[in-house]
């Protein structure tokens, strides 16, 4: 699913040189639940960026589901990110006082799926995380918890080859985090591709692998 070789990103700012990554290799079978931890600075997120075709490396390659998307342009990448990644974020980047199931909707809006569809595929993935009774909760009525489900409501909402979670529990009280992680390995359980950063060691344990960064290289890369 993801076969990632020799990524480099620098980055020059006032003519000094900043190696976020250097020589990075990897690969992700469909299926798996990686998690991508690492202290501040470790290069996790630049690493995340580059997985969800948010930004490109220097230098390396980058495959996802078959598709080379080293040297895409601006319009591709979004194609990508569409078509092939479901995003799940920290801060749930919901609307606001919008309903569940059209914050759920949303992405097959951009994609044109037929009305009809969109409502039934949104309520079948809000039944899927527990909320098949806050459908039309708007998004200030619900707790944190609750949004985050939302929010991988929507990252399914057109089958996405991975999801990507970038510290899905960082916002969270411990009993909601569990109750989040405990949907994210339903959902592995399911066959999805999961990869996750945190850099939280008890949600890390949810993932069948960790890889560990430190200072833009792989420190450790293990099955857990």
């Amino acid at each position: 699913m993801i076969d990632a070789k020799n990524l480099r990103k620098e980055y020059h700012l006032d003519g000094l040189e900043t190696v976020a990554l250097a020589d990075v290799s990897f690969t992700i079978k469909k299926g798996e639940f990686v998690a991508i931890m690492g202290a501040s600075g470790s290069g996790k997120s630049t690493l995340m960026h580059i997985l969800g075709a948010l930004d490109l490396p220097t230098s390396g390659s980058y495959v996802l589901d078959g598709q080379n998307i080293s040297n895409l342009v601006d319009s591709e990448l979004a194609s990508i990110r569409n078509q092939k990644i479901g995003f799940v974020f920290q801060s749930y980047n919901l609307l606001p006082r919008t309903p569940a199931i059209k914050n759920v909707m949303l992405p097959m809006v951009y994609a044109n799926v037929p009305p009809a569809e969109r409502v039934q595929r949104g309520k079948k993935l809000l039944e899927l995380v527990g909320l098949h009774d806050r459908i039309n909760h708007r998004s200030n009525q619900l707790s944190g918890g609750q949004q985050q489900r939302v929010a991988i409501a929507r990252a399914l909402a057109l089958n996405p080859a991975i999801i990507l979670a970038d510290e899905p529990t960082g916002n969270l009280a411990t009993a909601q985090a569990e109750e989040i992680m405990h949907i994210f390995r339903n959902l592995h359980r399911e066959g999805r591709t999961i990869v996750m950063i945190t850099h939280e060691p008890s949600v890390a344990a949810y993932a069948e692998r960790v890889i560990t960064l430190r200072d833009g290289r792989i420190l450790s890369d293990r099955k857990q």
